[in-house]
């Protein structure tokens, strides 16, 4: 079970170029080496699932949920050199990214 005070850092990504496989592999290695950065909690990378209600989206190609202890943690984590790196070295391969955070409610 989540706490409230965890923070919830949640990341969609719709490649420039989604049929190149190449460039989704490229994406998918640079999600990966994030699971490195010591202030993340828990840490899934996901990609559309076969559901269809009116209420998805599956647009998407990616998804990251990261979870922190707290928001300095993810503060933490947006200036962290991994986190930098990823967003130098992969920044091409997205053409959208959209990005939801939220904490707990009482």
């Amino acid at each position: 079970m989540l706490s409230q005070n965890q923070f919830i850092h949640h990341v969609y990504f719709w490649l420039e170029n989604p049929t190149n496989t190449a460039d989704h592999a490229a994406l998918l290695a640079g999600l990966n080496k994030l699971s490195a950065v010591s202030t993340i909690q828990a840490f899934h990378i996901g990609v559309p699932a076969s559901t269809n209600r009116g209420v998805i989206d599956a647009s998407y190609h990616f998804s990251l949920l990261t979870i922190f202890a707290t928001q300095a943690d993810q503060d933490a984590y947006q200036i962290d050199p991994m986190h930098l790196a990823f967003v130098d070295t992969c920044k091409h391969l997205w053409k959208k990214v959209i990005v939801y955070d939220s904490i707990g409610v009482d």
